[in-house]
C-alpha cells in the first residue's frame, strides 16, 4: 500500500517521549475504531497470573512440571505465585473496569477444574463462576479460552497432545466447562495458539513439554486441532448463544532478496506458520507444502477427521506480533536474516504493523470462508520501570496506536474485523523468560503485588471514554 500503517499515525513526537501527558493515541477521525461495536478489551491467561497452583484440588500443569527444571525458565522462574490473581481477582477486576475495557479475554487453568479421574473439582469451577459472574456485572463482555498451554501433568504422562485420547479429554473437558458457564460467556475459543503447543512444546523444546522432534509437531498439531473440532460441536449444545472460535497466532515472512529460493522460503516460512493451522481448519486439509520442509512427517489422520476439524467457525482469533526476514537455507527451508536498524522490543522482535494488515488481507484473499475476526492479542514487551508512582511506556504507546492503524487498514480493505485486544492486561510470567519481559499495561511488582496503571492504559482509557460520549 501507498501509505503504511506507521504513517497513518504520527510518530511520538520528543515532548512525549520525555513522558509529556499530551496524547499520541486519538485514532483519526475516519477510524474504524470510532465504531461503537468495534470491541476493544485486554486478555490474560490462567498460568501466566493466577497462581496457587497447590490451592483448592488444582493439579499439576505440564508447565508447573517444565518451569520446575533448572535452566528451562529465565531466572528459575515459575508460574508458583504469578500476579497472584486467584486472590486478588476482585481487585483485578475493579481495575479492568475503571479503565472502561469493554472486553476481558481470560482461560481456564484444567488442572484447576477437574481431577485425574476427569471428576469436576468444585472448587475451582467455583472460582470462575464468581469471576464471570462479577465481568458481567460490570458489563464486560467476556471471552474464555478453553486451552491456553496448562495440559494436566497426568495427561502428559500418557503421551500429551501425541496421545490421540487427549483430544478426547479435551471435548470432556470443554462439555463439563460449558454445562457449567453456559450463560456467562459470550465467546468460546477453544485452544490459544495451536502452533506454540505443537512446535514449541514437541517441535523444537522451547516450551512445555520439552520435547524436540518435527514427527512429534505435526501429530501433536493434529491431535490438538482434533480436540478443537470434537469441542465445538460440545460447545454448541451446551452454550447456544454464546460464539465459538479457536485463536491463532500468525506470523509475517519476509526477504530482503528478490531471488526466486529467497521469495520461496518466505513462503514456506508463512506455510509453516499460518497455514500449518488455517488450512485444516478452513480448508479441511493441511498444506502440501508443510512437509517440504518437513519430509516424511505427516501425522496419522484417520477417517473423518478433517472433517471434524474444519466445522464453520463463528469467529477466528489473531494474535500477532512481528515478523521474520528469512533467506533460503540452500536445502528445502528458510533461515533468519535480522534486519539492521529497525525498531525492536524487549524481546528482540521487530516492530511491524504492516504485517498485520497484509496477512488479514491475504487471508481473506485466500480463505473465501473466512469468518469474522478478532485480534485476541497484540502488544509488546519493555522493560518498564515505576518513576514516581507513574510508568511513561511511550514505545507500547506507538506500538499500539501503529497496530491499531493496521488493523483499521485491513477493514477499509474488506476485513470483517469486530475486536482487538492487548495483550497484556498486566505484566506477568511470559512462559521460558519468567518475569524479566513485561507485557501489561498494568505494571505488576511482584514483590508487593502492586498495581500501577501505564500510560499506554491511561490513553486507552481516555479513547474510550471520548467514543462512548460520542456514541
Amino acid at each position: 500500500m501507498a501509505n503504511d500503517a506507521s504513517a497513518v499515525f504520527d510518530t511520538l513526537s520528543p515532548a512525549v517521549s520525555k513522558g509529556s501527558p499530551a496524547d499520541p493515541f486519538t485514532p483519526p477521525a475516519d477510524s474504524s475504531l470510532w465504531r461503537k461495536n468495534f470491541l476493544l478489551g485486554a486478555a490474560t491467561a490462567s498460568y501466566q497470573i493466577e497462581g496457587a497452583v497447590n490451592e483448592d484440588g488444582r493439579l499439576p500443569s505440564i508447565w508447573d512440571t517444565f518451569s520446575a527444571i533448572p535452566g528451562k525458565v529465565l531466572a528459575g522462574d515459575t508460574g508458583a505465585v504469578a500476579c497472584d490473581h486467584y486472590h486478588r481477582w476482585e481487585a483485578d477486576v475493579e481495575m479492568l473496569a475503571s479503565l472502561g475495557l469493554e472486553g476481558y479475554r481470560l482461560s481456564i487453568a484444567w488442572p484447576r477444574v477437574m481431577d485425574a479421574a476427569g471428576a469436576p473439582n468444585r472448587k475451582g469451577i467455583d472460582f470462575y463462576k464468581r469471576l464471570l459472574n462479577r465481568l458481567k456485572e460490570k458489563g464486560i463482555t467476556t471471552f474464555v479460552t478453553l486451552y491456553h498451554w496448562d495440559l494436566p501433568q497426568h495427561l502428559e504422562d500418557r503421551g500429551g497432545w501425541l496421545n490421540r485420547d487427549t483430544a478426547y479429554r479435551f471435548a470432556d473437558y470443554a462439555d463439563l466447562m460449558s454445562c457449567e458457564l453456559a450463560g456467562t460467556v459470550d465467546a468460546w475459543t477453544t485452544l490459544n495458539e495451536p502452533w506454540c503447543s505443537a512446535y514449541l512444546g514437541y517441535g523444537n523444546g522451547h516450551h512445555a513439554p520439552g520435547l524436540a522432534n518435527d514427527r512429534f509437531a505435526t501429530q501433536a498439531m493434529h491431535h490438538l486441532l482434533l480436540a478443537h473440532g470434537l469441542a465445538v460441536p460440545v460447545l454448541r449444545a451446551n452454550d447456544p448463544a454464546s460464539q465459538k472460535g479457536i485463536v491463532a497466532n500468525i506470523g509475517r515472512g519476509t526477504a530482503d532478496s528478490d531471488s526466486a529460493a529467497d521469495q520461496r522460503a518466505a513462503h514456506l516460512f508463512e506455510v509453516q506458520h499460518n497455514a500449518w493451522i488455517l488450512d485444516p481448519l478452513l480448508k479441511g486439509s493441511y498444506p502440501q507444502d508443510l512437509f517440504e520442509l518437513w519430509p516424511g512427517t505427516e501425522p496419522l489422520v484417520l477417517d473423518g477427521d478433517m472433517e471434524t476439524i474444519s466445522a464453520p467457525l463463528d469467529f477466528l482469533g489473531i494474535n500477532y506480533y512481528f515478523r521474520t526476514n528469512v533467506a533460503s537455507d540452500g536445502a528445502h527451508g528458510f533461515r533468519d536474516v535480522p534486519l539492521e536498524g529497525v525498531e525492536r522490543t524487549q524481546m528482540g522482535w521487530e516492530v511491524y504493523p504492516d504485517g498485520l494488515r497484509d496477512l488479514l488481507i491475504g487471508f481473506k484473499e485466500t480463505y473465501h470462508n473466512l469468518p469474522p475476526i478478532y485480534i485476541t492479542e497484540n502488544g509488546m514487551a519493555s522493560d518498564d520501570e515505576v518513576t514516581d508512582g507513574r510508568v511513561e511506556d511511550t514505545q507500547r504507546i506507538s506500538f499500539l496506536k501503529r497496530h491499531l492503524a493496521a488493523v483499521d487498514q485491513a477493514i477499509k480493505a474488506g476485513v470483517d474485523i469486530r475486536g482487538y485486544f492487548l495483550w497484556s492486561l498486566m505484566d506477568n510470567f511470559e512462559w521460558a523468560f519468567g518475569y524479566e519481559r513485561r507485557f501489561g499495561v498494568v505494571h505488576v511488582d511482584y514483590s508487593t503485588q502492586k498495581r500501577t496503571i501505564k500510560r499506554s492504559a491511561e490513553l486507552v482509557e481516555k479513547f474510550l471514554q471520548e467514543r462512548k460520549a460520542k456514541a
